[in-house]
């Protein structure tokens, strides 16, 4: 085997995870949520920008203004999960860089200067802190169920304010009675990888 990670841990993670779409009635605690992102926040960006928002919709009277702005097929889920999570990006992240890359603080105006420019970078980092929030919730032993099936312009209106982007709504709990599907087909790996 030529990871470090042990196999159990591997599997938690990746092998045996699945996108939930049924949870139990067990809380997800705040506790819970902060130890996702105190773990999560170390993953690698560009320019170590940290543009992912993260909204956890606890009330009934919010989770019933989000499940409006849901598909269908995942308005039942969303209805149900203990916890759910609006992720979002932050268009004004380079506000934090002076701080956050203290050796370059140039970088806020010198390469963000321009809102379309913070957009498209927003975007691609706050995805992939999203696919870390992700793994960060399987590590902490729950199911995570990530959708992008919403009114996006909906959702923005209702939860968020005009320099935010929403990504995409995590329900977040440990998974119920037949919570997921089979596994999907993927590919391997002399089909994605290329050696030049």
């Amino acid at each position: 085997m030529s990871l470090v990670l042990d196999r159990t841990a591997q599997d938690l993670l990746f092998r045996e995870a699945h996108t939930a779409n049924t949870f139990t009635d067990e809380p997800v605690t705040e506790e819970q949520v902060q130890a996702v992102y105190d773990l999560v926040k170390y993953g690698p960006t560009a320019f170590n920008q940290s543009p992912l928002r993260v909204v956890l919709v606890r009330s009934a009277e919010a989770r019933a203004r989000l499940v409006e702005h849901m598909a269908e097929g995942n308005r039942p889920k969303t209805s149900t999960a203990p916890l759910v999570a609006i992720l979002a990006a932050d268009n004004e992240f380079h506000e934090e860089l002076p701080a956050l890359f203290p050796h370059f603080p140039q970088a806020k105006d010198a390469f963000f200067a321009e809102r379309p420019v913070r957009e498209q970078s927003a975007a691609l980092n706050a995805a992939l802190q999203a696919a870390y929030f992700i793994i960060g919730v399987r590590a902490a032993g729950l199911a995570a169920g990530p959708m992008t099936g919403f009114d996006f312009a909906g959702v923005k209106k209702e939860f968020l304010d005009d320099d935010h982007t929403p990504l995409m709504v995590v329900n977040i709990g440990r998974p119920g009675e037949d919570a997921w599907f089979p596994r999907s087909p993927r590919l391997s790996f002399d089909d994605v990888v290329t050696t030049v």
